[in-house]
């Protein structure tokens, strides 16, 4: 296989294109290498002269140098994206360039080609919106869903909320629009919380990476609202075998949309995270939390429904939170991501 990752230095990317490499597929990044810690993963992935590893600096927001980078591809794994709301809020023109319109030059060089590749898309919760036909219940250490489902399906209308929710529901809906239409296979991933190596997180994106990479530190950790937000949480691992297993089922999974995440028995709020980078094995230094005012569009809870990935194929998380997090702390020592 001819694998494509757009924003292939990040994060996701980086565990997704190791993973092809050990499986023996050819890879290609592309990756303006903007973000911080991009540049660290791409050396990271070059370390042992993988022939069939190849980088194409280049931007999604120009078409030009996305349709001549794709050439050739079987699958296309578009990861690159503005990822912060807070980003979006300052910046919402760019947010849209990136991530509306650059996934608009994905999939029209994806349907240009004679041969058109699988195109999976890395989209977000947030295209839910705040979630206000589920009231939350505040519990002593967490929110908790009040009346109706513990966890939230793809049949949640997308009521998406701030720029960064807008932009990437327009690229969802594009994204499945263009196998309805063209026929073209797509692929849409809907994303909770994902952690693991590699991230270089930040308290914009990235919460749990950051919080633990603060207390390793022994800095100071800020908490907006009362930090009872709970997300699902998903090791970066379970995403990949997620992705992996979605495209060797594409006869089913084309046109498609998942909510992607650890799923109601992976769920962790901020306080009870805090709690446990203090307890062993991790054990953490000391650190302070202060408290600021909440941020728009940070929804109180969210949790994935995941069920339909397990039915159209058989996909479920493996790694819990606890071990997931001891997992990326250890990683620490040989990846360079702390």
């Amino acid at each position: 296989m001819k694998a494509w990752i757009s924003g292939g230095c990040g994060f996701v990317g980086t565990n997704l294109a190791a993973r092809l490499l050990v499986d023996g597929h050819d890879v290609t990044l592309f990756d303006d290498l903007s973000r911080r810690g991009s540049e660290l993963n791409l050396g990271w992935l070059k370390r042992d002269g993988n022939k069939r590893l190849t980088f194409r600096m280049g931007s999604v927001t120009m078409h030009s140098e996305v349709t001549t980078a794709m050439k050739g591809a079987d699958v296309v794994f578009h990861l690159a994206a503005q990822t912060a709301v807070t980003t979006s809020l300052a910046n919402p023109r760019k947010d849209f360039a990136i991530n509306a319109s650059g996934t608009m030059n994905v999939l029209e060089a994806a349907r240009e080609m004679a041969k058109p590749p699988i195109v999976l898309y890395t989209s977000t919760n947030k295209v839910y919106g705040d979630l206000l036909d589920f009231p939350p219940v505040e519990c002593e250490t967490r929110y908790a869903f009040g009346l109706g489902p513990d966890a939230i399906s793809e049949k949640q209308p997308l009521v998406p909320y701030t720029p960064y929710g807008c932009s990437k529901a327009c690229a969802d809906q594009y994204c499945l629009d263009y196998h309805r239409i063209y026929q073209l296979p797509t692929i849409v991933f809907r994303m909770s919380c994902i952690y693991g190596p590699h991230q270089h997180g930040t308290e914009d994106q990235g919460w749990i990476h950051h919080m633990a990479k603060q207390a390793a530190a022994g800095k100071e950790i800020r908490v907006y609202g009362n930090g009872k937000q709970v997300r699902d949480c998903l090791y970066v691992d379970d995403l990949v075998e997620a992705m992996l297993a979605a495209v060797e089922k594409i006869k089913v999974t084309a046109g498609q949309a998942y909510n992607i995440g650890g799923g109601p028995e992976n769920t962790i709020s901020i306080r009870e995270l805090a709690k446990m980078i203090q307890s062993p094995p991790f054990d953490l230094k000391p650190y302070q939390i202060s408290t600021h005012p909440e941020r728009p569009g940070d929804q109180k809870i969210y949790v994935s429904d995941i069920r339909k990935a397990k039915q159209d194929f058989g996909w479920a998380p493996k790694v819990s939170v606890p071990d997931g997090l001891e997992r990326m702390v250890n990683s620490w020592q040989t990846t360079g991501s702390k």
